[in-house]
């Protein structure tokens, strides 16, 4: 986890883990070390779900989630710290604007000041890095008090190189004069400020810090680099200035195998011309031309030696120098025709994006440690290491971590539709079924016929007809008594019947009614529980069918679902077609960079050839002419301070 991720936990009042007393509900806790805040107890489900994904590094995520729950109703208790993370998040991915409009907001002096003031730090510096001295300074001069000892010398070197970046160059002597910081941030704060002050025409005065940074070294390499560098810029700048007696000291401090040995090598030659010693200017530059061609200063060397040899008096030797030079600068062309055709091509930067391997880091703080690969990426070792090409890898890298969580979106998207799917389905089944059961027009028929059926009952009720609320077994038996005193009665039958047979179904019909008089009470009770019954069936068929006339227009407004699916999906694919379209852009920048350079390299070597056979013909004619003195002398192919005087 990043010192910045971590930067963004303690704005989030998880600086420190509760101890095991407060997880076991312990009464006391301990107490917490200056500048943390209090750790809370996670009250909300998607609060302490962005902490996890946070502290699993994955921010992006963790900045979504915190912004979706604080659009939503995210718990009181957790708004404040929320809002802080979130505000370390952005910072942590660069988004500087956001994080400083959050954090502006929220740092008040509730949050202790060691947080508070970690936060305008590493806000203040990300907005120094994204080319916003201004703001950077106003950021800064926001800390109160003194950072801890690790921050505070970075602090004071980022002061200085905002206040010189903007050209005040008094103010940044002032930060740094007197200042007894440790010696690595000390030593960069100097020799930035000496080498803006040798770019504005104070030699004198950048001098000064440039020869402390010089005279400093150190004990690690890179200080040991930085008081090398800061020797050749001064030496280079003396030089420039006509002065090469003060240039010579200068680079007898440079180290001879040191990364910029080439270039100071290449300076003590031209200082020793300067002073009227050709011939001491041979040693280096005969030491530095067996090193490697690609090297500007190497080649500038193999056209500096021809020179001092025709300074000499020695013609046939620089003419064989100058012979040779042509030679390793045409094979050195070759190599950066060759490259560059790969750069145009684009495998330069897919080469340099693949060596650009992903150690998890994310956002601005990402740096590309690694050294360039052999082979024609060597040829761009400077480049390489500008703040040009680390932006565009930081922003590809980004990139490419997007694209693979907007894949992963689509993965989840196309979960989501076949769920849809599935759901439908089933839905649309179960629909067909109790349509086929449950219909409206069958339950008002229900509901006729049990209104009839209620109407018997109340008359019954009332004293009416006792077998209308009779068994189904003594209606049945009625239906025959009736019938039987039918066919009694028809013509054909009456005068062949005797009475005694009438009589005998007088008497069946007397006891078949008298039955049902006699049941006619609990009869009656029996068949209202019956209709009361039927009541509150016929009620939950009737909710029944309006809970299947709601499924079915829900079912029909389901389209909706599909439609913010379909939407969602338009919008990622929208969204990946403008990421491509950035990573393009991205790989084309990296590109044109690469080409500008080689093309750079070539132009130069074309202008040392034209110089060369300038310098060739100028000798050859000196050989040719009776008098030499008329011939035109050669004059230098290369000029002390060209190229890249100063960084």
């Amino acid at each position: 986890m990043s010192y910045l991720a971590r930067i963004a936990l303690s704005l989030a009042a998880l600086c420190a883990l509760p101890a095991l007393g407060q997880v076991q509900g312990a009464s006391s806790s301990p107490a917490l070390a200056p500048g943390r805040l209090q750790v809370p107890q996670i009250l909300d489900l998607r609060y302490g779900d962005a902490l996890f994904l946070q502290f699993r590094g994955d921010d992006l995520d963790a900045s979504a989630r915190l912004g979706t729950a604080l659009d939503g109703d995210i718990a009181p208790e957790h708004r404040q710290e929320a809002e802080l993370l979130l505000g370390g998040l952005y910072l942590e991915l660069g988004m500087h604007a956001e994080a400083d409009r959050r954090l502006r907001r929220l740092l008040g002096d509730e949050v202790p000041a060691g947080v508070r003031n970690r936060a305008w730090f590493y806000l203040a510096k990300g907005w120094y890095l994204a080319g916003e001295p201004e703001r950077a300074e106003a950021t800064v001069r926001r800390l109160a008090g003194l950072l801890p000892p690790e921050l505070e010398a970075q602090r004071v070197h980022l002061l200085a190189n905002t206040l010189t970046r903007q050209g005040r160059f008094a103010e940044a002597a002032d930060q740094l004069d007197g200042w007894q910081g440790p010696a690595d941030w000390l030593a960069y704060s100097r020799f930035n400020l000496g080498v803006a002050l040798v770019r504005d025409n104070q030699l004198d005065v950048g001098a000064h810090y440039l020869r402390a940074v010089a005279r400093a070294g150190g004990g690690s390499p890179e200080l040991a680099a930085l008081a090398d560098l800061a020797g050749v810029t001064l030496a280079a700048a003396y030089l420039q200035g006509g002065d090469a007696a003060l240039a010579g000291p200068v680079l007898a401090g440079v180290r001879v195998e040191g990364p910029h040995s080439n270039r100071a090598l290449l300076l003590a030659g031209w200082a020793s011309v300067m002073t009227d010693d050709p011939g001491a200017a041979l040693t280096p530059w005969l030491e530095l031309r067996g090193r490697d061609a690609a090297d500007p200063a190497v080649q500038e060397a193999l056209l500096a030696i021809p020179y001092a040899y025709s300074q000499l008096g020695a013609p046939a030797q620089a003419a064989a120098e100058y012979e040779r030079a042509l030679s390793e600068l045409a094979a050195q062309r070759g190599a950066i025709a060759a490259a560059l055709e790969r750069a145009r091509s684009g495998a330069l930067a897919d080469e340099l994006l693949a060596a650009a391997v992903d150690d998890g880091g994310r956002g601005w703080a990402w740096e590309f440690a690694q050294a360039p690969p052999p082979g024609d990426l060597g040829l761009l070792r400077g480049v390489l290491a500008s703040h040009a090409v680390h932006e565009r890898l930081r922003d590809q890298r980004d990139l490419d971590y997007l694209g693979q969580r907007l894949v992963g979106r689509q993965a989840d998207l196309d979960a989501f539709a076949e769920l849809l799917q599935t759901r439908d389905r089933i839905q649309g089944d179960a629909l067909t079924r109790a349509g086929a059961t449950l219909s409206a027009g069958r339950a008002g028929q229900l509901a006729a016929r049990l209104d009839a059926v209620s109407r018997q009952v109340d008359a019954a009720a009332a004293g009416a007809d006792p077998l209308v609320v009779a068994p189904a077994d003594v209606q049945q038996r009625w239906e025959r008594v009736v019938r039987l005193e039918q066919a009694l009665a028809a013509p054909g039958e009456a005068a062949a019947v005797d009475d005694a047979l009438r009589a005998r179904a007088r008497l069946l019909r007397g006891v078949v009614l008298w039955d049902a008089i006699d049941a006619q009470p609990g009869n009656l009770q029996e068949r209202e529980l019956d209709v009361s019954r039927a009541g509150g069936l016929l009620l939950e068929t009737r909710e029944r069918v309006d809970r299947l006339e709601a499924a079915r227009a829900a079912r029909s407004g389901s389209g909706v679902g599909v439609e913010r699916l379909e939407a969602a999906r338009s919008r990622l694919a929208a969204t990946q077609s403008r990421l491509a379209a950035a990573r393009a852009a991205g790989r084309g920048d990296l590109t044109a960079i690469m080409v500008d350079e080689l093309q750079g390299r070539i132009r130069r070597i074309d202008g040392y050839e034209v110089q060369v056979r300038f310098a060739l013909a100028a000798l050859y004619d000196r050989a040719s002419t009776p008098d030499p003195s008329a011939a035109p002398q050669p004059a230098p192919v290369t000029s002390p301070g060209t190229p890249g005087a100063a960084p």
